[in-house]
């Protein structure tokens, strides 16, 4: 089989549904949703559970299209912003009040697949956070802080334990985080999609906004077949901007990052992996991988400027996997993609609105699935109850990214840690 330069795994493994038919015509809704992401999803869904069902999504590709149909399809708390800044810039209340809205994100997520039968591959057996280094400091550290502020406790694994689980000699021990799990991200999307749509939420693929303008008390949305009139908005485009709201755009700096998947292992696999858990390492620039259901291996790593080809994709992380398992030397890899993420200066998500009807949810840097699912359960507690949970994340605003300069500024940082991490590795010898 040649590489698959055209689909990602995920999506050539997507579960087939009937496709939304696009907005066509005059229409109008309470609350109209743009990005059919996770970000996007959660909201209408969260809308719906609590009798909003005058909702539009409108999604410019299909459901799933951008990041979150292309991620690793890891599910635990936390932010990009790690939990040390986090405490530092919030202090404790409010920085383990900020956290626990991803660790009840993760809770909903695992009671949504069981509740809509969203069948995504779960696979609820915890995460494992693998040193690349021989210091044990930064474990420790982390470990430490998770329990002394967070409330939440992640099982040291010893080196010899850790090996036991990952046949490499690259990792010298490891925190085992129990309360995570992984999944088939495009095909949770498509099951939360539908969960929507079975509840009454109007959904419409192929339905780009190509103009939203404010016309007395409502919003005009303007696609190429349709118009729409809404009450209230909410922009979810993620990494995928939607060219609506240039203070909106101009605040994350959509970033690369890469994924590919072996072709299958089968007893190969049991020489890398014995474990289930997902994982993912202790550099700044860390890989992060999982076995799939079918003897796979998926690799994801690095982030970029540059949204590159899959054969790029293909020579870069297969690198990488080889030096954490050079045992699968002559792997052949059948599909690698890129996708991108959303990022904000301050690492943290942007959640809002201002004031007038319009609402955003972006800003989740690669740690989506947990974080996306708590902001749309709190744009829907807003938009449905008046709640102004959200004002939790009023202190991380729409900085301006300043494109392009922010790009060089962003590459340059990530170069500056990948060159950190490489210098220590080279200095443990």
């Amino acid at each position: 089989m040649q590489m698959n330069a055209s689909a990602s795994y995920y999506r050539a493994t997507a579960k087939p549904y009937a496709a939304y038919e696009p907005l066509q015509g005059r229409a109008h809704a309470r609350v109209a949703v743009i990005g059919g992401g996770f970000a996007g999803l959660n909201t209408v869904l969260g809308l719906a559970e609590r009798g909003v069902r005058d909702v539009v999504l409108l999604e410019r590709e299909q459901v799933g299209f951008g990041a979150s149909g292309r991620n690793g399809g890891f599910v635990f708390a936390g932010y990009s912003l790690g939990e040390q800044a986090l405490l530092d810039q919030l202090g404790e209340q409010r920085a383990a009040a900020l956290f626990s809205l991803t660790t009840a994100a993760v809770e909903r997520i695992r009671r949504r697949i069981t509740d809509h039968a969203i069948s995504c591959d779960v696979v609820d057996e915890g995460v494992i956070w693998a040193n690349w280094f021989r210091d044990p400091a930064v474990l420790r550290q982390r470990q430490q802080l998770l329990a002394g502020h967070y409330g939440v406790q992640w099982q040291w694994l010893a080196e010899e334990e850790l090996r036991h689980c990952i046949r490499s000699e690259r990792y010298h021990d490891g925190l085992f985080e129990r309360d995570a799990l992984h999944l088939h991200p495009l095909n949770y999307a498509i099951g939360l999609a539908s969960a929507a749509a079975a509840q009454g939420v109007r959904i419409h693929e192929n339905s780009g906004a190509l103009g939203l303008a404010r016309e007395g008390l409502q919003w005009r949305l303007r696609t190429a077949q349709g118009e729409l009139l809404a009450d209230q908005v909410v922009l979810a485009c993620g990494g995928y901007l939607a060219g609506l709201q240039k203070a909106i755009d101009r605040a994350i700096l959509p970033i690369a990052t890469y994924v590919m998947v072996t072709e299958p292992l089968g007893d190969r696999l049991d020489d890398c992996l014995r474990t289930r858990a997902a994982i993912y390492d202790s550099r700044f620039a860390f890989d992060y991988y999982r076995a799939l259901p079918d003897s796979r291996l998926l690799w994801g790593g690095r982030i970029s400027v540059l949204n590159r080809s899959p054969a790029a994709v293909q020579r870069l992380l297969t690198r990488d996997l080889l030096r954490v398992f050079p045992q699968l030397a002559g792997v052949r890899i059948d599909y690698a993609w890129s996708g991108l993420m959303s990022y904000a200066r301050h690492q943290m998500p942007q959640i809002g609105g201002d004031g007038n009807g319009l609402w955003w949810a972006q800003g989740f840097g690669g740690h989506g699935l947990a974080p996306t699912c708590a902001a749309g359960e709190l744009l829907a507690a807003a938009l449905a109850e008046g709640d102004d949970g959200w004002k939790q994340f009023a202190d991380y605003g729409l900085d301006n990214t300043w494109r392009p300069f922010g790009y060089l500024g962003a590459q340059a940082s990530y170069w500056w840690q990948q060159g950190r991490d490489c210098l220590k590795t080279r200095l443990e010898g």
